[in-house]
């Protein structure tokens, strides 16, 4: 039987913008804070999540008024190493996938697929990762690299993954022999060069560890833009796609997307569609309206601002925040994925304070009761519009135990969500199949 997917954003900090500052919390968590990321993973884990995820980012955003002190003054920056954290939680875990984001523009393909063996090892067969390109010239800087441009970045995510893959299959899955009696540790006939020279990375290989258990690790990633779609159609197994605001232009988004999936000859199941979801549960919609309420009022504008200014890589702190939302449009390199948002805040009359509340509020959000959401999760599910969700608790603790207690077992009653792991690694979990 087809589940459910589930995945758990690790962010101790919560996943909105002023989720740190929710009432209630006994202290201000740290991003590095072991002992709630243990805690979270184990709970997703008793919940029967199919991974956790830990996002990543290589600067502190530095774009608003040409430096990270409004950045670093009103959100969390702080972003340590994924894969640290997720070979700890190996250790604290048995069945829940572990997956970390990966930069493809920085990364060494060598690096990069020792990483994720090992992860893949230790973990018996549990690692994933999230091939992003990266977007801002602050990371290219601590790379001593200038920061590419849009579709050569995608060009190069596409050599990195294919390079990663091939180290990955450098050696077969039976090379270990372990003969003591003939002394054959590995038969070298089973492991090969991979000799890749191109523009963009030269490797000979072969990796230094065997396979992984899984053959490819799980391959994630997440974006908006149409090289992004068509890339992630070739290789993703699961995408963490941009959210939609509606049921309908979910169903036709997912719809399009198997689609462009099949025609590159592969299975549409084989590519698994997660979009995000912040949820806000209590026991009421008048109460849970209050606490997102409550979230709207402690976000601070320069919160947004920097992040925007980041992502959209423009600079937000030419513009008072009392006045009208510009026309920026046509100075942004990715007008397609923030377009959209800027012509709805113009139509709307919207200032620039008023806009870095609705951006804040729109997309993830989502307030309600647990049955509430529930039933809008398994409706989003049972309508094919997405796979599954990738799970924001937009303040930690509270917004995570609710869901893990309340929500969860309303999808197990409903019979679209699993109450036992039937299998042992994330490909499994998943249902796809080892490669």
């Amino acid at each position: 039987m087809m589940s459910l997917h589930l995945a758990l954003f690790l962010e101790t900090t919560g996943c909105h913008y002023a989720g740190w500052r929710m009432p209630g919390l006994p202290e201000v968590p740290h991003p590095a804070d072991f002992r709630l990321l243990k805690s979270l993973a184990q709970q997703a884990e008793a919940a029967k999540f199919d991974l956790v995820f830990m996002a990543d980012k290589l600067s502190v955003d530095d774009i608003y008024a040409g430096h990270f002190a409004d950045a670093v003054q009103h959100r969390v920056t702080e972003r340590p190493d994924p894969f640290s954290v997720l070979s700890a939680l190996a250790a604290v875990t048995d069945r829940i996938g572990l997956a970390g984001t990966i930069s493809s523009s920085f990364a060494s393909p060598f690096a990069t697929a020792r990483t994720l063996a090992t992860l893949d090892h230790i973990s018996a067969g549990r690692a994933g990762w999230n091939v992003v390109t990266s977007t801002s010239a602050a990371e290219a800087r601590n790379f001593g690299q200038q920061l590419l441009s849009h579709d050569r970045r995608y060009l190069k995510a596409e050599a990195f993954i294919q390079a990663v893959t091939q180290l990955w299959d450098s050696w077969q899955g039976d090379a270990i022999q372990g003969d003591r009696e003939q002394g054959v540790y590995a038969d070298g006939r089973k492991i090969r060069y991979v000799d890749i020279d191109n523009q963009w990375f030269k490797v000979k290989g072969p990796l230094n560890i065997s396979r992984p258990p899984q053959g490819h690790p799980v391959t994630i990633q997440a974006g908006g833009s149409s090289a992004f779609t068509e890339l992630a159609a070739r290789h993703a197994d699961v995408i963490f796609a941009a959210e939609k605001a509606d049921l309908a232009s979910a169903k036709s988004y997912y719809a399009n997307l198997k689609a462009l999936v099949e025609r590159q000859g592969r299975q549409a199941d084989s590519l698994k569609v997660l979009p995000g979801l912040q949820p806000i549960i209590a026991a009421t919609q008048k109460e849970a309206d209050e606490l997102l309420e409550t979230l709207t009022q402690l976000h601070h504008p320069l919160a947004t601002l920097t992040h925007l200014s980041n992502t959209m890589d423009y600079d937000w702190s030419q513009h008072a925040l009392d006045e009208p939302v510009p026309d920026i449009s046509a100075q942004l390199g990715r007008r397609e994925r923030f377009s959209p948002m800027l012509n709805h805040a113009r139509a709307e009359n919207m200032t620039l304070r008023q806009f870095t509340k609705w951006v804040a509020r729109s997309g993830f959000i989502v307030a309600g009761t647990a049955e509430s959401i529930a039933a809008r999760i398994a409706l989003w599910y049972q309508e094919r519009a997405v796979d599954g969700f990738v799970i924001m608790p937009p303040y930690v603790p509270g917004a995570s135990d609710a869901f893990f207690q309340q929500v969860v077992p309303l999808l197990q009653e409903r019979g679209i969500f699993r109450t036992e792991y039937q299998h042992t690694t994330l490909r499994g979990h998943l249902g796809l199949p080892a490669v």
